[in-house]
């Protein structure tokens, strides 16, 4: 393995995407989402289950709208669902991508975005096209379908939620004990997007526990306080609890909290273990508090309103990352597109009580610092990085990260040899690598300041990520077009870094040690055992094609095992179940 530069990823891309990239109206994507098909799974008993699935019908058709038939507006609405809504909006007002509204899009005209959609550019667009995954027809579909007026969804409220509410075992019914002899803290929870289902993987001995269904795309994991249950959330708004402690684990009660969604969590502070699970909606733009033992609604509350800064009313703020505070009896709730983050006591559901903090547009995701007091999360359009401090509940700073489109995951944690406590970001726009200092008591001239900023492979990072017992950084390149970028990985040794310069990475090839030979297979997702002994990738490719997980020996930076299994279809994010319910990133 060789210590290489990066090679700027705008060097790597065609001459036609790079004239559409210069132009840039489009934007990044928001997270990964190359599927080969677009089926979502059965979730509800509301008669449908995503937005794809929704007949809706075409936007009234004036004399200079494209042509476009009953069928392909359908097929075209499910392709902008599945590829498109969670960086420009249902209605299409953009956030993480720019807006996509008709007025824009006629300017552009038919052939800019046919042409942008299938090169893709070095800001996180993904190249639909020459990647393979949409057809010349479903790109020319696609084309005349954003010339149209955004047709607007219904809404899901209580009445919905309730009747698709199931309580699969109840609380009575379920172990007193733990039933198996998994080690749950080693526990890997894995998304098998297409499939509508999630994998349970030993950490030590790579054995697939289980396979469990559940909503469309799962985007997160997350675990209950007491480690004993596990809840994802699809992007279909279909919500999981699982047992952990039953022979198999598998779904105690689920629900379904809107027709898109991205977040879950539950309740973490001391005295409330396990109490609530909270859910945030995009499509309705909402929350939902909930039972934390059987998923049962409690709360329902908006989250359309104004926008921070120009007061302007906003139909469609969309919940993003959602945390559980470990200093005080609160729900953390970023609001997308208002630019509002709401602290949520959930001590008194009947008169609840939120500190509404004005922040900035475009919040996206973002994690604890090591203490686990602040929380660092990146407006994402906007390209800063906000900080709250979580015991004072108020705004710290909000700090530009000198890079485009910061996409962190829950960032990583680590000490630098000259700044000290650092968290860092990678970012979707371009190759940097952000570090923003968290030490107001030992390091105060560097707290909250970009500290320091280096390049890492290209554009369209997703994650980032390390390991209190790690020295190593590693940062993913998922959305890149480049072929070879997408499939490798930048390892950053932290003991190296200096102040001022620009540190050496290593180049790991992922994709090429899956052995995987068909399809443009893309590296997604670090993700630590709880040892911090290794580090686990997903090579994610089509729905029809092989897909592995790779996991790599931290210390060496060798192979150490490729997954493979036919059950393991476009495996994306991985969550340990002990670093998860932790916060450990």
């Amino acid at each position: 393995m060789q210590s290489i530069r990066a090679i700027p990823s705008r060097l790597l891309i065609t001459s036609a995407a790079l004239a559409l990239a210069v132009a840039g109206p489009l934007a990044a994507q928001e997270e990964p989402e190359p599927a080969e098909e677009s089926s979502a799974t059965a979730a509800s008993s509301g008669g449908y289950d995503t937005l794809g699935d929704l007949n809706l019908e075409i936007p009234g058709l004036g004399p200079d709208d494209p042509i476009i038939n009953q069928e392909e507006f359908d097929l075209a609405n499910e392709i902008y669902f599945q590829r498109c809504a969670g960086c420009h909006g249902v209605l299409r007002k953009g956030a993480t991508g720019k807006a996509l509204t008709s007025d824009l899009t006629r300017e552009l005209g038919y052939d800019y975005l046919q042409s942008f959609i299938t090169y893709g550019s070095p800001a996180g667009m993904p190249n639909w096209g020459t990647s393979g995954d949409l057809s010349e027809e479903e790109i020319d579909v696609m084309a005349r379908y954003l010339l149209l007026d955004p047709a607007s969804p219904p809404e899901w409220g209580m009445e919905e939620m309730r009747e698709s509410w199931k309580v699969v075992v109840a609380p009575e019914d379920r172990p007193t004990e733990k039933m198996n002899d998994i080690d749950i803290d080693n526990l890997m929870s894995v998304t098998l997007r297409d499939a509508g289902q999630i994998a349970l993987i030993d950490g030590g001995t790579y054995e697939i526990h289980a396979v469990i269904e559940t909503g469309y795309a799962v985007h997160i994991s997350r675990i209950s306080a007491s480690g004993r249950y596990l809840f994802v959330i699809g992007r279909d708004a279909r919500v999981n609890m699982i047992d952990l402690w039953m022979e198999t684990p598998a779904t105690v009660a689920e629900i379904k909290v809107g027709m898109e969604a991205r977040s879950v969590e539950t309740s973490k502070m001391e005295g409330w273990e396990d109490k609530y699970a909270i859910a945030g909606a995009y499509w309705p733009p909402q929350y939902v508090i909930m039972d934390g033992d059987t998923l049962q609604p409690l709360k329902i509350k908006s989250t359309r309103g104004m926008v921070y800064d120009e007061q302007s009313y906003h139909p469609e703020p969309r919940v993003a990352a959602i945390l559980s505070s470990h200093y005080r009896p609160e729900f953390i709730v970023n609001v997308k597109e208002t630019g509002k983050i709401l602290l949520v006591d959930y001590t008194d559901l009947e008169n609840l009580q939120t500190t509404e903090i004005e922040a900035e547009r475009f919040l996206h995701d973002g994690g604890l610092d090591s203490t686990r007091r602040y929380f660092i999360t990146a407006a994402n359009a906007r390209n800063k990085l906000v900080v709250i401090d979580t015991k004072e509940g108020k705004l710290v700073s909000i700090t530009d990260t000198e890079g485009l489109t910061p996409h962190p995951g829950r960032g990583a944690n680590f000490v630098h040899p000259d700044h000290g406590p650092v968290w860092a970001t990678s970012h979707l726009g371009d190759e940097s690598v952000a570090l923003i200092g968290t030490d107001p008591e030992g390091h105060p001239d560097k707290a909250w300041k970009i500290t320091e900023t280096f390049y890492a492979l290209g554009g369209g990072s997703l994650f980032i990520k390390t390991h209190p017992e790690s020295e190593n950084l590693y940062v993913d390149a998922t959305l890149n077009p480049d072929e070879e970028i997408s499939s490798s990985v930048a390892v950053f040794k932290i003991p190296d870094m200096k102040e001022g310069e620009d540190p050496p990475f290593i180049t790991l090839p992922i994709g090429e040690w899956a052995g995987i030979e068909d399809g443009q297979p893309r590296v997604v997702q670090p993700e630590f055992n709880r040892d911090g002994t290794e580090v686990w990738f997903s090579v994610w490719n089509a729905k029809d094609l092989e897909s592995a997980i790779v996991v790599v020996d931290d210390k060496t930076l060798e192979l150490k095992k490729v997954i493979k299994d036919e059950r393991l279809v476009t495996p994306t994010g991985k969550f340990n179940v002990y670093n998860t319910r932790a916060d450990i990133y």
